[in-house]
């Protein structure tokens, strides 16, 4: 089936209605930067494994090409060291643990700005839950999200492209994650997150959260709900094996950061 030609909603709309088997409940969500087309009513399933490979790439590209606008990030990066100084105290120290559940908080340094924005919005907006993340978020601008993205960012992790090879055998549910998050964990636009060398536990943490729906996004939720447990490990260590990996964001006079 060719992807649509035209780059308008509706048509996206028909192309991902003919697909076999049909796409989960449409439904508005909050916020400029969530797809408002894939998004799953509460008990309803959908058999993503049996979508192939390019229909998932396709769709992945079609959503990219919709969100990106919006979401490329135009901060000030030394004003953002200026706001996210206190974003050091979990970000800025290897290995440090978030309490209740417990898993390591994640690195940033090298991740994608624009992902970056988007999840300081969730939090902000309680589309993700987490009681610190939202405190520190809520009274942040758009503008302050910026700023801070492209400090902790600094330099994005570059793709090895279609051509690197994986650390390790990827196991078999990373093959629709790759889509979106490439074949070497590197997010293939701005809007998806790097996952390469991230801590297993916390990228664990976080497919569960999608499947639990205590983070809600219309994409992940309907890929993640498919995932055994075993599975969601399985895919977390694959990740964390993969070079060049994101890194602890440097505190500035920190022994703790040197240590990394």
């Amino acid at each position: 089936m060719r992807s649509p030609s035209t780059s308008t909603l509706a048509a996206l709309t028909r192309w991902i209605s003919a697909l076999k088997p049909p796409p989960p409940v449409a439904k508005p969500l909050p916020g400029p930067y969530t797809f408002r087309l894939l998004a799953t009513a509460q008990g309803v399933r959908m058999s993503l494994r049996s979508w192939s490979y390019p229909v998932v790439l396709s769709i992945a590209a079609l959503v990219g090409a919709f969100t990106a606008p919006a979401a490329n990030a135009a901060g000030d990066a030394q004003k953002g060291k200026e706001l996210g100084y206190t974003c050091l105290g979990c970000h800025g120290i290897p290995n440090y643990n978030n309490v209740y559940p417990t898993y390591r908080v994640p690195m940033l340094q090298g991740q994608h700005p624009e992902y970056l924005v988007i999840a300081l919005k969730a939090y902000r907006s309680s589309e993700r839950s987490h009681g610190t993340m939202h405190a520190q978020a809520w009274s942040m601008t758009d503008q302050d999200m910026e700023d801070v993205a492209l400090y902790l960012a600094g330099t994005v992790v570059p793709t090895g492209g279609a051509n690197a090879e994986p650390v390790g055998k990827p196991p078999a549910a990373v093959a629709t994650c790759q889509a979106c998050h490439g074949r070497d964990g590197v997010g293939i636009m701005g809007i998806y997150p790097t996952l390469t060398g991230q801590h297993a536990d916390y990228l664990e943490q976080a497919l569960n959260q999608y499947r639990t729906g205590a983070r809600r996004n219309p994409i992940m939720q309907p890929f993640a709900s498919q995932l055994k447990p075993a599975e969601v490990r399985e895919v977390a260590e694959y990740f964390a094996r993969q070079k060049p990996a994101l890194k602890t964001v440097p505190r500035p006079n920190s022994v703790l950061s040197a240590k990394q």
